[in-house]
């Protein structure tokens, strides 16, 4: 999950749009989520603090009533649906993504968050083995080129600074 704009005191939160101040509701609680462990770098000073992204986040999951229906095909398995009842397709999109957050946070899969720790990325990614540390393979790439560069750096400046 990338965020197009992130929560400070330069952009007020009544200034953004309603998804970009979901997003940022929702990174604040995926930094949360995979606390002891760093949150993104994007993270480090921009979000809203965990306790009013949750308070936040429930009451936009509430925004919109939604009515639970079941599908029963002739000829398949039943299905369990929520239907909405709100008009507002901008109300039941950011009602809808809330719902969503608050599914995943509450879900098992949590426990598979983690941030990437490749410099500059902003992304969140499931962890689907024990080594995994970077949400996609260019994330990889651009931490090995980085720490490469780095200790190229040293070792160059390493007889430099002894003289």
């Amino acid at each position: 999950m990338r965020a197009a704009s992130s929560y400070s005191a330069s952009a007020p939160w009544s200034a953004m749009s309603p998804v970009t101040r979901r997003a940022s509701t929702v990174r604040a609680l995926f930094a949360k989520a995979v606390s002891p462990a760093p949150a993104s770098a994007a993270d480090a000073r921009q979000l809203p603090p965990a306790e009013r992204a949750l308070a936040r986040l429930n009451e936009v999951a509430a925004r919109e009533a939604v009515v639970p229906r079941l599908d029963w095909p002739p000829e398949g398995s039943p299905v369990a649906r929520l239907l909405p009842t709100e008009r507002d397709p901008g109300i039941r999109l950011v009602a809808a993504l809330a719902r969503a957050a608050v599914d995943f946070l509450s879900g098992p899969q949590r426990a598979q968050l983690h941030a990437c720790s490749a410099p500059r990325c902003v992304r969140y990614f499931l962890k689907s083995h024990g080594r995994q540390e970077w949400c996609k393979p260019s994330c990889g790439n651009r931490a090995r080129a980085a720490r490469y560069y780095r200790r190229q750096r040293m070792a160059a400046d390493g007889p430099s600074s002894s003289s």
